[in-house]
């Protein structure tokens, strides 16, 4: 259940409503009172307990939920309705909405442009500027990615940004200081060539700091802060977002130097994990950009043993549903690396041979299938049943028939079982509430399919856009979906809307853009838009015909009755004009 699903269930409209209309009164089965938003007389405003909305029939004529009264009643966009409704139902908003620390951002990217001018002019700073040009780092390549260096000084960041308005307690908060036992702070990164590491929209949120002497660690990365979390970004993912959406494909490594390397040199779907094992919020990430994922990993043996681990978390992100369906699978293959070489060498030795080596990347199945039993006994009943229950997981989510029969043979074959005792143990369940378990699980079904289908066609066919111009926020009755459309009627490209909607939207937004549509051609999906938005519209208009009859029927009266009967005969002569449009086209496709 999604939070605002969880809300709309907590908080009861009426009591809602009741707050900011006091004359509210029960009539029939719908509320009314003296409309909120306009001067009348009469009452024409009316909520509709059983279907959680409300409507004004007079002068607004307009209606909504509990997110858009709030929104309309306190003049507030829906992040702020959100927080407010969030209060009221006690339910967590996690993250926290990141305007409220648009302070930290500034004080970060403060850090970094200070960080960068010492690295392009310092004489501290040659040793640094030295290390990357041995490494075949070049300048457009350092401005690009915004690379600094940190003075070796105590204090210079600090005096710095305190210079610029910034108290100690923001430098502290962004994670820039470090916290003396007595005393005030200091800088926390010093003498250390900085990696500026972004957000997806290429706001820094905080940096890696590489020693260049035997100082330790060699690797320093932000700390935890409010804005800023290692286990859930992708060093790089600003950059590199619209070349996987392009190719749909991700390439993930594990260092800053592979994904420099790799954009210098044109490959630019490259993120890395910044030398972590993949965690399951970054995998999560970035399967909103790509449908393919290809993981360049270390080949060792405890690299492969990470490499498994990673492929798990993987595997779980990309399994997880959300909402009433099924999050887009990505494909996810893993490169062979050779033993003692990264992918920044290899790219620098052969950018040709290594985007070779990632056509020829081995899918995740052959590749987990190959680590499980590379040291198998088959002799050993203990070891069969091992990788029976290794792999089985696997193999028992693979929605294509012809794969799970392909590796249940392989495995078969390999511990010399028969298949159907194998097929029979792969799909025994298994004890409740292990992890696999619960990535399996089927969340109950929420969302709006029609409005979700409509949506996804035009965030994913912009060509089809003019067809739009007829279409209303009306016709969406989930808050989501409205804000969604409002934005994609602003804004011509996805990254447009992307940044306009409210963070707590952008998993969803970004579901509608992946969601996987039946192929189809260019007219095809035209029609199959024309007719979700013509069911849209009649949809609405039901709606209002069985609001409006429910309210004449209970002997209702509103501002203008008059008016609100010609309101009536006029939506059911729309309603009519859609069947009649519908007739034609059926019997024009019959006679076709």
């Amino acid at each position: 259940m999604s939070v605002i699903d969880e809300m709309k269930e907590r908080i009861d409209i009426v009591e809602l409503v009741s707050d900011y209309v006091p004359g509210l009164k029960k009539s029939g089965r719908s509320f009314r009172a003296l409309c909120p938003f306009h001067s009348e007389k009469t009452p024409s405003f009316f909520v509709f307990p059983e279907r959680g909305s409300w409507r004004c029939f007079g002068a607004c004529a307009t209606g909504g939920d509990i997110f858009s009264f709030i929104m309309k009643k306190e003049n507030v966009d829906f992040g702020e309705a959100l927080r407010i409704l969030a209060d009221r139902a006690g339910v967590p908003l996690a993250p926290r909405e990141e305007k409220e620390f648009e302070r930290l951002y500034e004080a970060n990217e403060a850090a970094r442009n200070f960080y960068h001018n010492l690295l392009l002019a310092s004489p501290d700073a040659e040793f640094a500027r030295n290390y990357l040009e041995g490494r075949g780092i070049s300048r457009k390549t350092i401005e690009e990615f915004q690379l600094g260096f940190s003075l070796p000084d105590w204090d210079s960041l600090r005096k710095y940004l305190g210079g610029r308005g910034y108290h100690e307690d923001e430098m502290m908060m962004a994670g820039l200081l470090a916290q003396k036992e007595v005393g005030s702070g200091y800088d926390l990164f010093r003498g250390r060539l900085m990696f500026p590491i972004n957000d997806a929209h290429g706001r820094t949120c905080g940096f890696g700091a590489r020693a260049l002497d035997e100082v330790t660690p060699k690797y320093l990365n932000s700390p935890k802060t409010e804005i800023f979390d290692k286990s859930a970004i992708l060093y790089g993912l600003d950059r590199a977002r619209v070349a996987i959406r392009r190719e749909k494909l991700a390439i993930i490594v594990e260092g800053y130097m592979d994904v420099l390397t790799a954009h210098q040199h044109g490959i630019t779907n490259v993120v890395a994990s910044m030398g972590t094992s993949l965690g399951e919020r970054q995998a999560s990430a970035i399967k909103h950009y790509a449908k393919d994922i290809v993981m360049a990993l270390d080949a060792d043996v405890a690299g492969r043993e990470a490499t498994l681990r990673e492929l798990d978390s993987v595997w779980h992100a990309t399994q997880r549903r959300s909402g009433k369906y099924v999050a887009q699978e990505a494909d996810v293959r893993v490169i062979g690396m050779p033993p003692g070489k990264d992918p920044d060498e290899l790219i620098r030795e052969d950018p040709e041979g290594w985007k070779r080596m990632v056509d020829e990347a081995l899918p995740w199945a052959d590749f987990v299938f190959n680590a499980v039993t590379s040291n198998l006994d088959p002799r050993d009943p203990r070891d069969k049943s091992a990788v029976v229950e290794r792999l089985g997981p696997y193999i028992q989510a693979m929605p294509d028939p012809i794969l799970r029969a392909h590796y249940i043979q392989r495995i078969a074959g390999l511990i010399r079982v028969d298949e159907r005792t194998v097929d029979s143990a792969i799909r025994r369940p298994r004890p409740k509430g292990t992890g696999r378990e619960q990535a399996d699980a089927t969340p109950p079904i929420t969302g709006d399919p029609l409005e979700e289908h409509c949506l996804s066609l035009f965030l994913q066919h912009p060509e089809l856009r003019g067809l739009g111009g007829g279409l209303s926020q009306d016709y969406f009755e989930r808050i989501e979906n409205r804000e969604v459309f409002s934005a994609w009627q602003r804004y011509p490209d996805i990254d447009g809307i992307h940044q306009a909607l409210n963070q707590s939207l952008h998993e969803h937004l970004d579901s509608l853009i992946y969601k996987e549509l039946p192929p189809a051609s260019e007219r095809e999906t035209g029609v199959a838009l024309s007719d979700c938005i013509r069911r849209l519209r009649e949809r609405m208009l039901r709606g209002l015909i069985k609001e409006q009859g429910e309210l004449l029927f209970s002997g209702c009266s509103v501002e203008e009755p008059s008016q609100f009967e010609e309101q009536l005969i006029e939506v059911s002569k729309e309603l009519k004009e859609i069947f009649s449009e519908e007739k034609r086209g059926w019997q024009g496709r019959t006679r076709g």
